[in-house]
C-alpha cells in the first residue's frame, strides 16, 4: 500500500512538471482560423517549416473548438493552398516573417530531460526503498531479506530466568537438568563418548511453560540464547526462510555452546507432501528442509542445542522427530494440585498477601489451570484488591478473580422477573442433578447473574485432579448438562434457546463415548470419529454411531426429567434461594437442596 502511494506521488510530480513546461505551448488551430486571424490583421509574426506554421497573435483569440484563449499557435498549410497568395496576405497585413520559432521550443536538452524524468524518478524510488529495507532488516540491499531476524542472541547475563522460576513441573525440569550439566561441563560427557541430544521438543497445551523452560535452561547453563518463532522464517519470497535458518545456525555456532529455541515449530514443521505444497518446493517446505539439514550437520563437539516447542506434536514431520534431530520429546502437561500451589508461590513473590490466603486451597479449586492461567489469576486478584483500596490481597479477592476467570465477567442487565425465575430453574436443574448423580463433581457455585453470553452459570469442579473418565461419570455429565432443559420442561412445559451450549457439550461427550472411546456395545472398541479430520467409516457405520448417540442422550434426558420430578421440592428450594441471593456458594447450595456435601 505504501509503495502504491509513493508511486502515485511520483507520477503526480511528473504530471505537474510536464504541465509546467507545457503551459506555454502553442495552440493547434485549423488553417481556416489562421487565415481568419491573418485577414483580421491580428497576426504579429510567423515561422514556417515546410507546411507547418507557428506564430504569435497581437491580441489573444479564442479557439472555437475548445474555447481556449491563445496568443501562440501552430497550424498546417494544406497542399492545395497557394504559397504566393498566403505570402502576399501576410506581407499586406504587416506580419513579420522570421527565421526562428517564436515559441523558442524546449530544445534538445529539455526534451531529453522530460523524456528521461519518469525513468529517473522510478530508479530513485527503487534505490530509496532498497536502502530503507536494508536499514530495517540489518542487511545490505536485497541480501538483507535473507538475514535472520532472530540471529541476535540474548546474552547469558540477561537471561534472568532459572529453574527457581519454574515450578509445578518437576518431572520436566529433571529431563532438562542433564542438558544444563552438559553445557556447563561438556568434557565430562565427551570422555565417556556420550553425545548430547541434538534437539529437544517440548510438547504441551498453551500456557504450560514451554518457553519459560527453554529460557530457564539457558539461564542455568549461562550460555547465549537464540529465540525465534517459526513464523518469522516464512516470507513470500521462496528461499528467504531457508536463508534465515542458515544465518541463525551459523550465528549460534560462532558463540557455542549455545541454545536455539524455536517456538511454535509446527508452523514450518508440518508433515510434507500435503496438497499445499507444489512439488515439495514451497517456502515452508524449503525452510523445514533447511532445518533438517542444519540439525544433521551438527557434530557432538559443537555444543549447540535446539529446543522446539509446539502445541500439536502429532502434525510434525516424522523426519523432524527421528533420532539425530529432535532426539527427545518432553511432554509438558498442566500441573496437578501440588504443582499449582508451587506455581502460585512463584507468582505471588512480589504480591503482599493477607493472612487468610491459602495457596493450597486456591490450588485445589483451580483444576486444569496452567501456569499462565495461574499467573493471570494472581494478577486479576491484585487488580481487584487495588481497585478496592486494599493494602494486601485477600482470599476474597482471589475467589472473585477465580470466579471472573471461570464464569466470565458479570453483565449489568435488567431481566424481567419471569425471565429471571426461568433462568433460576434452568441453573437449579443443572445443580440438583449434579448433586444427585453418584460420582459427579461437587457443585461449587450457582449464579443467575448474567456473565458473558450466559444468563446464569453453574460451576462444578472435582476435589482432586482427574485423568481418566469412566462410562458412569460421562453419563452423569450428560444428565447434569441436560438438567437445565429438563427443568424448563418439568416446570414450564417448554424448551428455550438457553440450552444451546448445554446441547453442544452433550453431543460432544456422547459422540466421544460412542465413536472414540469404545463405550457402546453396538459399535464396539473402534475409533470411528477421530479428534481431527473426517471420519473414516462406511455410511452404515456412521448411521449406527448416530443412532447410539441418540439412544444415550434420550436415556439420559428421560432420567433427568424423572429425577427432577421426584425431587421437585428440592428444585423449588434452590430456586427460591437463588432468587433471594442471586449467587449461592457450595455450602449454601447444598443447604438449600437439603442434601449433604458430596465427598469423593
Amino acid at each position: 500500500m505504501r509503495f502504491a502511494l509513493t508511486l502515485l506521488a511520483v507520477y503526480a510530480v511528473f504530471f505537474l512538471i510536464s504541465s509546467f513546461f507545457d503551459a506555454d505551448a502553442p495552440e493547434t488551430i485549423s488553417y481556416t482560423q489562421f487565415t481568419t486571424q491573418v485577414n483580421a490583421g491580428n497576426v504579429k509574426e510567423v515561422y514556417a517549416t515546410g507546411y507547418s506554421v507557428e506564430g504569435v497573435l497581437k491580441q489573444p483569440a479564442t479557439d472555437p473548438d475548445d474555447n481556449r484563449a491563445y496568443t501562440k499557435f501552430v497550424t498546417e498549410i494544406p497542399v492545395f493552398a497557394s504559397d504566393e497568395q498566403l505570402y502576399q496576405s501576410l506581407v499586406g497585413k504587416g506580419v513579420q516573417i522570421v527565421a526562428e520559432s517564436p515559441t523558442q521550443g524546449r530544445g534538445l536538452f529539455w526534451n531529453l530531460v522530460l523524456s528521461l524524468l519518469p525513468v529517473l524518478l522510478l530508479v530513485g524510488l527503487w534505490v530509496w526503498i532498497m536502502r530503507r529495507g536494508a536499514s530495517l532488516m540489518g542487511g545490505g540491499g536485497l541480501a538483507g531479506l535473507g538475514k535472520s531476524k532472530a540471529a541476535k542472541p540474548v546474552e547469558a547475563g540477561k537471561v534472568r530466568v532459572n529453574f527457581d522460576d519454574v515450578a509445578g513441573i518437576d518431572e520436566v525440569e529433571a529431563e532438562l537438568v542433564e542438558i544444563v550439566d552438559y553445557l556447563k561441563d561438556p568434557a565430562k560427557y565427551r570422555r565417556l563418548g556420550a553425545k548430547l541430544p541434538k534437539g529437544i521438543l517440548l510438547a504441551g497445551p498453551p500456557g504450560t511453560g514451554k518457553t519459560l523452560l527453554a529460557r530457564a535452561v539457558a539461564g542455568e547453563a549461562n550460555v547465549p540464547f537464540f529465540s525465534a518463532s517459526a513464523s518469522e522464517f516464512i516470507e513470500m519470497i521462496v528461499g528467504v526462510g531457508a536463508s534465515r535458518v542458515r544465518d541463525l545456525f551459523e550465528e549460534a555456532r560462532k558463540v557455542a555452546p549455545s541454545i536455539i529455541f524455536i517456538d511454535e515449530i509446527d508452523a514450518i514443521g508440518r508433515a510434507r507432501g500435503g496438497a499445499s505444497g507444489i512439488g515439495g518446493h514451497d517456502e515452508r517446505e524449503q525452510t523445514l528442509n533447511q532445518i533438517l539439514t542444519e540439525m544433521d550437520g551438527f557434530s557432538g563437539a559443537e555444543g549447540v542445542i535446539v529446543i522446539g516447542a509446539t502445541n500439536r506434536p502429532e502434525v510434525l514431520d516424522p523426519a523432524l522427530l527421528r533420532p539425530g534431530r529432535f532426539d527427545r520429546t518432553v511432554v509438558v502437561s498442566p500441573p496437578d494440585a501440588k504443582g499449582r500451589a508451587e506455581i502460585l508461590k512463584v507468582h505471588t513473590r512480589g504480591v503482599p498477601l493477607d493472612a487468610d490466603v491459602s495457596l493450597e486451597q486456591l490450588a485445589k479449586t483451580s483444576p486444569g489451570m496452567t501456569g499462565a492461567d495461574l499467573a493471570n489469576l494472581v494478577n486479576e486478584a491484585a487488580l481487584l484488591a487495588a481497585k478496592r483500596g486494599k493494602e494486601k490481597v485477600s482470599m476474597a479477592d482471589f475467589a472473585d478473580a477465580l470466579e471472573k476467570l471461570q464464569l466470565g465477567a458479570a453483565r449489568s442487565i435488567v431481566m424481567p422477573e419471569e425471565e429471571r425465575r426461568r433462568t433460576a430453574y434452568h441453573e437449579a436443574g443443572h445443580a440438583l442433578l449434579g448433586m444427585l448423580q453418584p460420582g459427579a463433581d461437587p457443585v461449587r457455585k450457582i449464579s443467575i447473574i448474567p456473565r458473558g453470553r450466559a444468563l446464569g452459570v453453574t460451576l462444578s469442579t472435582p476435589d482432586t485432579d482427574r485423568y481418566n473418565y469412566d462410562y458412569d461419570y460421562l453419563r452423569g455429565r450428560i444428565i447434569g448438562a441436560l438438567g437445565g432443559m429438563a427443568a424448563e420442561e418439568v416446570v414450564y412445559g417448554v424448551i428455550t434457546t438457553g440450552s444451546e451450549s448445554d446441547l453442544e457439550q452433550v453431543t460432544m461427550i456422547a459422540r466421544g463415548m460412542v465413536g472414540r472411546w469404545g463405550m457402546s456395545e453396538k459399535i464396539g472398541p473402534l475409533t470411528i470419529l477421530p479428534s481431527e479430520g473426517q471420519p473414516q467409516a462406511a455410511p452404515a457405520t456412521l448411521a449406527a454411531v448416530d443412532d447410539e448417540v441418540r439412544r444415550i442422550v434420550d436415556e439420559c434426558y428421560e432420567q433427568a426429567v424423572r429425577l427432577l420430578k421426584e425431587n421437585r421440592e428440592r428444585l423449588d428450594a434452590i430456586v427460591e434461594a437463588l432468587l433471594e441471593h442471586e449467587t449461592l456458594d457450595e455450602e449454601a447450595a447444598y443447604a438449600a437442596a437439603g442434601l449433604p456435601r458430596k465427598t469423593e
